[in-house]
């Protein structure tokens, strides 16, 4: 049965989409659910930019939400892909594109093909020739802007705006400004909470959505799993980059690898929000400023000093709370699977909310998810990088989960079969997270394909690759000319504005 009152502490991104999509779900099902949210304008948010994936834009076409709009009052920009520069080695970049070919391509294998022909898997993208001229994903047809293709796009935003954009948009959720100071316990977890106010709230189920200060959830004996030993980063210097005059907005995220880290680069309409997540065990805070400093040719101004225990809950719901966004996990911020992450699991506890084994499925799921999240930001590191003590401490040797993966993909080309469906029991909702399409990019752009397993899986099936061969061609001359008639990104985000 679903709780009558569910009590949210924390907004931003993580609470209000929470909010939002329970309050729906509630109501599509029948449940006379009323939802509470706990956000103190007094706390306030570092907010150096965010990624998210297309996942996002799908929650703002199901709530009706106009993403003209959204994208003008939040200064947001379309995310095509992720480029992924000095990685392999110092001087190598390669781009790992969002949209996935095989949705158009009629079986072909364009992978394979690409793989075996020695070609690189992005070419038979979209986003890819779009990312190559810095397009935005629409074009100018009788003085109107027409999508360039099918595929969802992604977001980057500032996550303070957007926490805010989304308060304004939600109906029928009760908001209390105030800070909780005090946490009742019951005998199924949390009875009520006090808030600074003298104010007392009462509630069936409890969201923690406080970001690291887990301010729930930590009063119910949580154990954190740290991954410290898998990966490397354990520090971040976020910094705001201001756009100069005229500067095209590459829509895209960046990962620049430095000497002992990478930095993030994730561009609003009106600056880039960066950092350098570190290893301390490697550069001090100090060091580590001046090192990306001389890496941009400027001066930053910090804007916090994060330390990242990278990790999760082992179990983030325990008895009537729930602990969400970063309350739960936290991985260097690498591959967007924070939002995409909070959205996947709102729809698995929505999905099992109220049944017998939903706890204990929830558990297992999020787990399951996180750990492959984990795994994939972990695949990066496979590099050809010696130049620092950072590098060569991190390559000297890889977990089990890779080396094991690595191994099998030396004999095979990456399939959809060799990822297990997620989640278990909700597959029919689309939900996978890390498939081949986002391996395949990083795989090939790290140079870790086999070619000559994938041309012998080609030659043993003339009639696929003939197929392959003429879909990819095909592709790519139809996505060369798309993204010449494409808009440049921040002309196009400009009218944007000027249509307001």
């Amino acid at each position: 049965m679903w709780p009558a009152h569910i009590v949210i502490v924390g907004g931003g991104t993580a609470g209000w989409l929470s909010a939002m999509m329970l309050t729906d779900l509630a109501k599509r099902r029948g449940h006379a659910t009323r939802v509470t949210v706990i956000e103190s304008s007094k706390i306030g948010v570092i907010g150096v930019g965010e990624g998210s994936t297309a996942v996002f834009r799908q929650m703002l076409r199901h709530f009706d939400l106009d993403e003209t709009e959204f994208l003008r009052e939040t200064g947001a920009t379309i995310k095509l892909g992720i480029r992924h520069k000095d990685w392999r080695r110092v001087g190598y970049t390669y781009d790992g594109p969002i949209d996935d070919p095989h949705l158009v391509a009629g079986g072909a294998q364009l992978d394979r093909y690409a793989i075996a022909a020695g070609r690189p898997v992005a070419e038979a993208h979209l986003f890819q020739h779009l990312l190559d001229g810095n397009k935005g994903p629409y074009a100018l047809k009788d003085g109107r802007p027409v999508p360039v293709g099918p595929f969802h796009y992604a977001f980057h935003f500032d996550q303070a705006l957007v926490g805010q954009w989304l308060r304004r948009k939600a109906r029928g959720i009760a908001l209390i400004d105030d800070r909780v100071t005090g946490v009742e316990l019951g005998d199924d977890g949390i009875r009520a909470l006090t808030l600074e106010s003298g104010q007392r709230v009462d509630g069936d189920f409890f969201l923690d959505c406080s970001g690291f200060r887990r301010r729930l959830i930590s009063e119910l004996g949580p154990r954190w799993i740290s991954y410290s030993d898998v990966l490397p980063i354990n520090r971040a210097l976020p910094f705001w980059i201001d756009l100069k005059d005229g500067e095209e907005i590459t829509p895209c995220t960046l990962a620049w690898a430095q000497k002992n880290g990478w930095m993030w680069g994730i561009p609003t309409q009106d600056r880039i929000g960066a950092g350098y997540v570190y290893s301390d065990r490697h550069i001090s805070p100090d060091e580590a400023k001046r090192e990306i400093e001389a890496a941009l040719g400027h001066e930053v101004e910090p804007r916090g000093d994060i330390r990242i225990d990278a990790g999760r809950m082992e179990r983030p719901w325990i008895g009537n709370c729930l602990a969400m966004g970063l309350a739960s996990s936290f991985l260097e911020p690498l591959e967007a699977t924070s939002i995409h992450g909070t959205v996947v699991q709102l729809i698995m506890f929505g999905e099992w909310l109220g049944t017998p084994e939903g706890r204990d499925r929830y558990n297992t799921a999020f787990a399951r998810q996180v750990d492959d999240f984990r795994d994939f930001v972990r695949l990066h590191y496979v590099t050809e990088r010696r130049d620092s003590a950072f590098w060569r401490d991190i390559t000297a040797s890889h977990p089990d989960f890779v080396t094991d993966r690595l191994a099998l993909w030396q004999k095979k080309t990456p399939t959809r079969d060799d990822f297990p469906r997620f989640p278990p029991g909700l597959e029919h909702l689309g939900l996978a997270h890390v498939q081949e399409q986002l391996y395949v990019p990083v795989l090939d752009g790290l140079g870790l394909l086999n070619r000559d397993a994938a041309r012998a899986e080609m030659a043993a099936d003339p009639r696929a690759r003939d197929h392959a061969r003429k879909t990819h061609a095909a592709l790519v001359a139809e996505y060369r000319r798309a993204a010449s008639l494409a808009l440049p990104h921040r002309a196009w985000l400009q009218s944007l504005r000027a249509s307001s």
